[in-house]
């Protein structure tokens, strides 16, 4: 092929090939235009539709908006409607008070505009009183002879001699009380000291009594010659009585730790049938041991009993041996425990420290548990005690005072003191011996006896009435009064009695006549 041909065909194959892209080019561009043009008409028809929902959502919104400011505009004026209604209200009974306390300070001055005349009145009157009293006194001055000075130093010398006389009648019968309160006070002290020694009545107190298997065992009891029982008594210290009583041995002794012990010892030697000197010292000497853990293990449960707390051994030693103590056959260990729960009640009631009234309570008579060569009061010997086991001052000066042998300074002394006559006091608590009944009944009448005008006094009911006769002629209706009064007041001071005891002042007349 002719080279010209060939590169001219080239090159109208390269323009060809040009000119067919561009062509193809153009076409390209033609439809993105129209594409174009579809997406910007779908834009804005998007746009319109959006721009018509959105104005729609406005006035909904705009109505919600109207709506609800008119419900709420509603609403408050309902409220300053009733704020207004309630401050009408207020302002009428504002009126209506203003009202009322005008007319009170009208009221409250015509009062007194009339109190002051009445205080004018009664000044007047009280000048007209002065003067005519002043002239009551110069009539009686001219009458009685005497000036006023005269009459008053005669006055005070009257008055004078009427209370020298009261004083001298007071004194006298001060000194016949004291003559008649020294023999019981004596009585009183010695009771003390043997309760604390032994006890307040042998026959309940200062005795035990060993049933034994038959009367043959009393005298294994005694042994050849008296030695089984000389030897029981020395290893005790107590003394054994066998007499005609059956199957019965009586143990007596003044220290009731010792006749316990005493007792504990025979019971296991005639249970053992083993009786001679030998057994006697080893049986005495193992109940001893075990009674001093006994003895310690009642202290315990009484202070466990009780509730308190940090005791010292020595307290708990000494309080445990009050179980062989009694006061008119009444367990002074449990004495004390009642006294305590006592205590504590009432100073719950009157908002004080229950603890330090349970202690009180528990120790107010541990003195009586010490051994008897201890001397004083057993109320000073137990704070005494107590002070020495580091106990507080309340607890030391409420056990010393609530006998009053201190003055009490201190709540807890006076609870102590009565809860102490609360316990020895309440029904059943106590028991008394005939002696002492009657001893009651006798000062009953003696105290009736020991007035002047009194012709015979006599105690009925057991003791809860003393009948007093007096003489008519001596004594006048108002001294039978004040006599009643004054016998109840000494039998209240000087005996200790449940409930309570009437006195009756008979004052009466009788005129017999015989007809013939």
């Amino acid at each position: 092929m002719n080279p010209i041909i060939a590169i001219i065909t080239g090159v109208v194959g390269i323009v060809l090939g040009y000119v067919g892209k561009t062509i193809s080019a153009k076409r390209e561009t033609m439809g993105s235009e129209e594409r174009a043009k579809q997406m910007l008409a779908d834009a804005e028809r998007d746009a319109r539709t959006k721009l018509k929902e959105a104005q729609i959502h406005i006035k909904s919104e705009s109505l919600k908006a109207r709506e609800n400011f008119g419900a709420s505009t509603e609403n408050r004026k309902k409220e300053l409607h009733e704020l207004e209604e309630r401050m009408a209200k207020r302002e009428l009974n504002l009126d209506r008070k203003v009202a009322m306390v005008e007319k009170k300070d009208a009221s409250v001055d015509q009062k007194m505009a009339e109190a002051e005349e009445r205080q004018a009145a009664l000044r007047s009157e009280q000048e007209e009183i002065e003067r005519i009293m002043a002239e009551e006194r110069e009539k009686l001055q001219r009458i009685a002879g005497l000036t006023r000075d005269e009459a008053r130093d005669a006055l005070m010398r009257r008055i004078e001699q009427d209370v020298e006389n009261e004083v001298a009648s007071f004194i006298r019968r001060r000194q016949e009380d004291m003559k008649a309160n020294a023999a019981r006070e004596a009585s009183k002290i010695i009771s003390e000291a043997i309760q604390r020694y032994a006890g307040s009545h042998a026959n309940e107190i200062m005795t035990s009594t060993v049933p034994l298997p038959s009367d043959e065992m009393k005298g294994r009891v005694i042994g050849r010659e008296g030695r089984n029982i000389r030897a029981l008594e020395a290893a005790t210290g107590v003394n054994l009585l066998i007499d005609d009583t059956p199957e019965a041995v009586v143990i007596t002794g003044f220290d009731p730790v010792r006749r316990q012990i005493a007792k504990q010892a025979l019971e296991q030697l005639v249970a053992d049938g083993r009786i001679h000197p030998a057994r006697i010292e080893e049986v005495v000497a193992k109940v001893e041991e075990n009674m001093e853990e006994t003895i310690r293990h009642g202290g315990e449960e009484a202070a466990y009993e009780v509730g308190i707390q940090n005791v010292h051994p020595e307290l708990l030693r000494t309080l445990g041996r009050l179980m062989f103590r009694t006061s008119y056959s009444q367990n002074v260990l449990r004495h004390s425990i009642e006294v305590a729960h006592i205590m504590g009640m009432m100073a719950a009631e009157l908002g004080l420290d229950t603890g330090t009234a349970k202690r009180v309570g528990l120790f107010h008579d541990i003195g009586k548990a010490l051994d008897h060569k201890v001397e004083g009061p057993h109320a000073i010997i137990g704070a005494n005690l107590l002070k020495r086991c580091d106990e507080s001052s309340d607890v030391v000066h409420g056990v010393a005072a609530h006998h009053n042998d201190v003055e009490p300074e201190n709540l807890f002394a006076i609870l102590a003191s009565s809860a102490d006559a609360i316990s020895g006091s309440r029904p059943g608590a106590r028991s008394e011996k005939t002696e002492i009944y009657i001893k009651r009944l006798e000062r009953l009448e003696a105290i009736a006896n020991n007035y002047e005008g009194v012709k015979k006094s006599y105690a009925i009911h057991a003791g809860r009435e003393v009948r007093v006769f007096v003489e008519p002629s001596k004594i006048e209706e108002n001294e039978a009064l004040m006599m009643a009064k004054h016998i109840s007041k000494q039998i209240e001071d000087e005996l200790q009695y449940p409930g309570e005891i009437r006195v009756m002042v008979i004052r009466e007349t009788r005129c017999v006549e015989y007809a013939r």
